[in-house]
């Protein structure tokens, strides 16, 4: 099995992916527990003092003017992860908790928390065992870090709370911490503070959505090339040299990408037959400046990424001359933003696939295919409420582009009034990308379908390719009506697999 090792300079978004969709392995680097050991000497050392300091002998948030004294502390980082495990709603994705997990380890083993060595390796020991703390949907605003979440994660590493078992089933989860052979910890002073305070859960989620992204902005410039192609659209908008006169790099990738698709094809450049035209709509002619667009969001949200993926994220933090000071770098707005832009950036990629499909649907300007692609238009209704199912997905995608960052609510007694929602934004993102995933296999499905309707015209290899595939994956072809929801699920499947990529850059190569 695949290890990852989790050093004090930070992970990669593939040890992200690694752990948290693909179960690996996880170890802490020799330089990691020296780093831990370290500065837990500092919070020991200024825990043995009589001067109060911030989450070593001190009250939290609102409360931080109390000082604890020393009988009391393990008490207080204990209370501390039972009170803030407040989360309420539908239980989280596994995923997501695996990479909220991994993240808050990846910070711990920075050296600046304060955490003992034997806390850090029982995360790891939590994550290996694939045991997974009940984690819900509500309980963070985004700033102090994703509380509630961390807090159930911490809970678990006590004993206490609920978890899932590798096996799927929600046990208590002391009984699962004993049936892997793991100890529950005992917090002492800084540890569970230092267990709650960072931006884990959202960065995840954005790390997880950027890969999601990256197939699905491929996909998309597939499904607008096989668009093109049913439209008998001209690829000459597709040129490079039209493309370096306006050097947005995203622009560029997507119309290179539509030009290796149809390379070969003797659909495009029929615009001037039967029905003449000009130019295309623009929902073919502009579908690389759209795409590209939301290419370059998603390149300015992995910088984001990255940087706070070599980011430690704690309150106070201990550094490296002996001080522990507080801080503010738990706030989440540098993630919060880029998770709403990357939201408005799929509305609008779906909102333009969405146009492209009711055009292949209606006869006035499909040039020349049956209404709704139906086989018998009338007694057909051909794929009118496939489009109908799209445009209502279109239609949250807008709802769900509303920025959540926008927002904030005031709380702990108005010591914490500003929050960065970022926890919301990431969430709403996830069910974006849901959605992207299923407009663009309606595109997929319709384009299709209209391609195998042009007789006598031969489309690219490329195309050729993506259509042979996806009628092995059961997206059906042309015919009269039939149950459609379980092609539209084959279609989806496909798609969210990244089986469209795959099977045509079988023919184009590697895309951008």
């Amino acid at each position: 099995m695949h290890t990852v090792v989790v050093g004090t300079s930070g992970v990669t978004a593939s040890d992200v992916l690694a752990v948290a969709r693909g179960g690996a392995r996880v170890e802490l680097s020799a330089e990691a527990v020296a780093a831990l050991a370290a500065a837990r000497e500092i919070v020991d050392a200024l825990a043995a003092k009589p001067e109060p300091v911030y989450g070593v002998s001190t009250g939290f948030g609102a409360l931080a003017t109390r000082h604890i004294s020393p009988e009391l502390r393990a008490q207080l980082q204990r209370n501390i992860v039972r009170s803030h495990a407040a989360g309420m709603g539908p239980r989280v994705e596994r995923e997501v908790v695996r990479a909220l997990m991994f993240l808050r380890l990846k910070t711990v083993c920075s050296g600046h928390t304060g955490v003992r060595p034997e806390v850090a390796q029982t995360m790891a020991d939590v994550l290996n065992a694939g045991i997974t703390p009940v984690v819900h949907e509500y309980g963070s605003l985004g700033c102090s870090g994703d509380l509630a979440p961390l807090s159930h994660c911490a809970l678990t590493l006590m004993g206490e709370g609920d978890a899932e078992g590798p096996d799927g089933e929600v046990r208590p989860a002391g009984e699962l911490l004993a049936a892997h052979g793991i100890a529950p910890v005992e917090l002492r002073e800084k540890e569970g503070l230092a267990l709650l305070n960072g931006t884990d859960g959202m960065l995840g989620m954005l790390v997880m959505a950027l890969a999601d992204l990256d197939t699905l902005y491929k996909s998309a410039d597939v499904t607008a090339a096989l668009s093109l192609e049913a439209l008998l659209g001209t690829d000459k908008v597709l040129a490079p040299e039209l493309h370096a006169i306006r050097p947005h790099p995203g622009q560029g990738a997507s119309a290179a990408n539509m030009l290796a698709v149809l390379k070969g094809s003797q659909l495009t450049g029929h615009h001037q037959d039967d029905a003449p035209r000009v130019q295309d709509a623009y929902s073919v002619r502009c579908a690389p400046q759209v795409a590209g667009a939301g290419r370059d969001t998603m390149a300015h949200a992995r910088l984001v990424a990255e940087r706070e993926l070599a980011s430690a994220v704690d309150n106070p933090v201990v550094l490296p001359d002996g001080r522990v000071e507080s801080n503010g770098n738990f706030h989440g707005a540098p993630v919060a933003y880029v998770l709403d832009f990357l939201a408005i950036a799929a509305a609008d990629l779906g909102s333009i696939a969405e146009r492209r499909t009711d055009r292949l649907l209606d006869k006035n300007r499909s040039h020349g295919l049956p209404p709704f692609l139906a086989d018998d238009a009338g007694v057909d209704s051909g794929l009118m409420i496939a489009q109908y199912t799209q445009a209502a997905l279109v239609s949250e995608l807008k709802r769900l582009a509303v920025p959540a960052s926008a927002d904030s609510i005031p709380s702990s007694a108005m010591q914490e009034d500003h929050v960065s929602m970022g926890w919301s934004a990431a969430r709403k993102l996830r069910t974006a990308v849901d959605n992207l995933t299923r407009v663009i296999a309606v595109e997929l499905y319709a384009a299709t379908r209209a391609i195998e309707l042009r007789e006598g015209l031969t489309p690219a290899p490329a195309s050729q390719a993506a259509i042979e595939a996806a009628r092995g994956a059961g997206v059906r072809g042309p015919g009269p009506d039939r149950f459609l929801a379980p092609d539209l699920a084959a279609a989806d499947a496909f798609v969210r697999g990244g089986h469209l990529v795959t099977a045509v850059e079988s023919v184009t190569g590697p895309l951008q």
